[in-house]
This record gives structure tokens, sequence and C-alpha cells, in this order.
């Protein structure tokens, strides 16, 4: 008899008895794959154990220290280091820089504390000729390539290191269970697995993770629940700045970001990344800088715009960086309630350095941004013009969040004043008639004088 099979969706991991073109549980096509589901217990299942109900009050919670990585941007971005006993994915695009992040961190880690790498992607040598380069520290990382789970947990119980990197969860494979390594199934046992291991040895464990092609984690979402934190590696691989964010955090803050950047000698932290970003802003039209936030620090990074006439129907809309859909609104208002009508032309944005930010208060640095290039016109007098701020539908700007400390960023590097909301501008028509009103040149100032 042929035995009995579901199918999985590799997206969400709901599973049918059936195959769908559609998955019935989240909508996407051609996930759902065949798997063979574990057998069941034999026998008639024994009543529960009673759990005694403990007052929260009453919980004993000691306090924990953290194991430093030696990185302060990672340690940042993790609450204030790495937490005994957790569990923590890292997510990104291939060639982002995954695997030499955490073969720093175990080089720092390994010189107090014992520390394992599994790699289940390349062999020791590959890793090694890495590690070479990351400094002698790496090199003092032992490791293990296996992708054997059981094999895997084994050493993790006889070695009992402080630290465990994963690299990464799905190469890692059940052998009781069907289905090829990196399927719904055996990424569920896997991370299923090596939390329990986790927790009961106390072995912080660090599962680096495929992404798709739309940039999200791979493999059902049920990884992200079991983990403790999730850690999204982005950038691109062209440019030299990485940005490491947290997007669950059980022992932190998941506003916080750091920013690296790519050398020869791998991954280097950029601590003052406002100043690498407007050391390299210029004054040309279309270009103004964003005061952001990224998390409890500001950041400062250069908004770039072109406008360019387009026989094209419809015309492009490329934005990198930031959300096209946000793009498309900040174009209508500038249409509808800002006197710039862009149906007619190509309009291009992008945040420099590969940053993305994704708050509302960029919306006003796009919006003139936008203008000044297709006016040609660029903005500000010696220094590059900085601005932040929500824009509504009905054209008024609104205020966000850590105003003074925005201002207070971009007057650190001379870009004051800065345009935002409440600083003499309540609308975009005001703030756009602020930015592109003529100056007088330098020069012609000190003759006045």
């Amino acid at each position: 008899m042929r035995p009995r099979t579901v199918f999985s969706c590799s997206a969400c991991g709901h599973e049918s008895p059936k195959w769908h073109g559609r998955c019935p549980g989240c909508g996407d096509w051609n996930t759902l794959v065949e798997e063979k589901p574990a057998a069941p217990r034999a026998g008639r299942s024994k009543p529960g154990r009673v759990a005694a109900p403990v007052r929260l009050a009453d919980v004993a919670a000691p306090k924990t220290a953290r194991y430093s990585t030696g990185i302060g941007e990672l340690d940042r971005v993790l609450g204030g280091g790495i937490v005994p006993g957790s569990l923590v994915l890292l997510g990104g695009s291939p060639g982002i820089g995954k695997s030499t992040l955490t073969a720093s961190a175990l080089g720092n880690l390994a010189s107090e504390r014992k520390v394992l790498y599994v790699t289940g992607e390349e062999s020791p040598a590959q890793v090694k000729l890495r590690a070479e380069r990351l400094g002698p520290a790496a090199l003092e990382v032992p490791i293990v390539a296996e992708t054997d789970l059981d094999a895997v947990i084994a050493t993790i119980e006889a070695e009992r290191p402080a630290v465990c990197v994963i690299d990464s969860v799905q190469t890692l494979y059940a052998p009781d269970l069907t289905g090829a390594p990196g399927s719904v199934g055996q990424v569920r046992e896997v991370a299923g697995r090596l939390m329990r291991v986790a927790k009961e040895r106390d072995v912080a464990t660090v599962l680096v993770g495929h992404v798709t092609k739309e940039g999200s984690l791979a493999g059902p979402r049920v990884l992200e629940h079991l983990v403790d934190c999730v850690l999204q590696f982005e950038g691109e691989r062209e440019r030299t700045y990485r940005t490491l964010r947290a997007l669950k955090n059980r022992f932190g803050s998941t506003n916080e970001v750091g920013v690296f950047e790519m050398r020869d000698d791998g991954l280097a932290e950029v601590a003052d990344a406002s100043a690498r970003f407007v050391a390299e802003a210029t004054r040309a039209p279309g270009s103004v800088v964003l005061a952001s936030m990224e998390g409890t620090r500001p950041l400062l990074v250069e908004v770039q715009a072109l406008v360019a006439p387009t026989e094209l129907v419809p015309p492009r809309r490329v934005a990198n960086g930031v959300d096209r859909n946000r793009l498309a609104l900040i174009l209508a208002v500038l249409s509808r309630h800002g006197g710039f009508g862009l149906g007619a032309s190509d309009v291009f944005v992008s945040l420099a350095g590969g940053v993305r930010v994704d708050e509302p208060g960029a919306d006003l640095a796009i919006a003139l941004a936008l203008a000044s290039a297709a006016k040609g016109i660029p903005l500000g007098a010696e220094r590059p013009l900085a601005a932040f701020g929500e824009i509504g539908l009905t054209g008024e700007l609104r205020a966000v969040a850590h105003h003074e400390r925005r201002v207070s960023e971009a007057a650190k590097f001379g870009l004051a004043p800065v345009l935002a909301p409440g600083d003499g501008a309540a609308t975009l028509r005001e703030a756009l008639t602020r930015a592109l009103q003529p100056r007088p040149e330098p020069a012609a100032e000190a003759e006045a004088a």
C-alpha cells in the first residue's frame, strides 16, 4: 500500500491532503511540496500531568550576563550581546556577509568561551580561506562540517559550547524524515530540535538562514516563531555598506540598526554613519539630506532623485531604498498639492550607500528631491539641504518623533537650518516655496555685507 503523503506549503507551512496550484493558507502559487508525515504514536494517549500555576510576582528571574561578541554594532542590535541559551536567526541574501559576521563574532568569543562553528555549505578548507583574512582570532574557532542533524546534536552535547553557529539551517536534515534538506518539514524539525538543545544545555545558537528572491526569510513561518531573535542583514553586494536590523527580539528592542562596511579584511563597524554619508553628499539638483531615525540614534543619509521626460506609457517609477508605494503616494501629493505634475516623466529615487529607510519621516526629503530634480535647481546654500517630515494626503506636513535629535544631528555637520514640520512650514507647498526660493551666491552676500 502506498504510504499516505501530505502537501506542505514552503511559505507558510499549511498542510493539505492534495496538491493545489495556490496555497489555501497564504495564497502563494506553486509552493506546495509533497512530504511524508511523521508516523503517529501507537496506543492510546495518556492524560497529561497537571501543571501548578505560579504567580508572576513569585517567579524567580535571575539576571543573566550576556556574551559580548566584540562587535559593537552587533551587540547593540541584539540588545547588549548574546543571551545564553537563546536562539538567533540571521538572514540575508547570498554574499551579503552573514558568514563573515558570524565568523568574526566567534573569533572574538573564542578567547573567553568555548565556541563551535557548524558548516553545511562549505568545507573546512573553504571556511579557513575566509577566516585567514579576518585575523588570527578567527582561526582559533573549532569547526565541524556536517549536515546530519543527529550528528550535529551529538557534537553539541559532547562539546557543550557556550555559543554555536549553524551555517545554514536549510542544509541540515533529519534522517528519520522524508524530503530534501531545506523543505518545510525538514526545516521545522531541525529548528525544533536545535531549540530544545539550546534551551536544555544553555547553548546560545545562531542559525544562518537563506532568503527568498523577495527578500523574506525562506522556510516555514514557524521558524521565525521558534527563535528568540530574527536579524536581517541587508545591503547590495555591489555597495560597501551593510545594515543589520532586528525584526524580532525577545531580549531587546527591534528599533536598533547596525551599519557595517565591507572591506578586504572583513566587515568593519561604521560607528558614525552620518559622517560618511554627509561627506559623500552633493549639492546637485535632486539631492537632499534626510535626517532619519534608526532605532535610538539619528542617521543622515542622502536622497537622490532624477526626473527625465519619457515617451513610455506608463512612465517608469524606480525606487531604491524606499518603498515604491510610498513614492507613488508622494508623487500624487506633489501633483495635487505641490504643483509638480510628473505624470509624463520617468522618476528615479535612490538612497545613497545602499541604505533602506521605511519611516514616514522620509516623505518631505523625497518630495523636495523630486522637485529639485524637476526644476533643475540645487537646494541649500553652501551645504546640502537637510529635511524630514511626514506628508499627509491633503498636503499638510506632520510631525515625526525625535524632532530635536534629528535637528541636532544635522547641525553637528553644518546642515542648518533644517526644513521640517513646525519650523516655518505647515504644508508641502510652503516647504517647496522655502526650499526653491532663489538664494544669493556667497560672493554676492560678501559684497552686500
